[in-house]
């Protein structure tokens, strides 16, 4: 009986200290906390996630990929007063809001050609506003 709670004991502790040490490995998230760099790594992203075809291999991993950085992004920069007034910022949320709108509602169907014209414009205007500093 003592062997028995002294292993239950034990699996705790590892548990624990396992937990503690996953919990403080760096950045939650796959972002870099450079709000430019990040930003363009998620318009590459979604970018890949718009030309892929419907019957690609790969599709269902860019997806998941693209729905990952969108959250990442949104949870990272949401509250960030230095980027949220700028206009960088508002059109990637709205091209954001967008195609993660259409994947929640629209899981197994491709984006539409109007939406994906859309997303291209605004992605443009995203890239930019980041040249120009903004």
């Amino acid at each position: 009986m003592h062997m028995k709670r002294y292993w239950s004991r034990l699996l705790a502790l590892v548990l624990v200290v396992s937990i503690g040490l996953m919990g403080c490995s760096g950045s939650p998230d796959s972002l870099t906390g450079d709000y430019r760099q990040d930003t363009l790594a998620v318009v590459n992203i979604m970018r890949q996630a718009l030309d892929l075809s419907q019957d690609s291999p790969d599709k269902a991993a860019v997806q998941a990929e693209t729905r990952q950085k969108i959250n990442d992004f949104s949870s990272r920069y949401q509250r960030v007063n230095s980027v949220s007034g700028l206009g960088s910022f508002t059109t990637m949320r709205t091209a954001l809001n967008s195609l993660a709108g259409h994947y929640s509602s629209y899981p197994n169907r491709p984006v539409p050609e109007k939406l994906k014209n859309r997303l291209d414009k605004e992605l443009q205007q995203v890239e930019a506003a980041l040249k120009r500093g903004g």
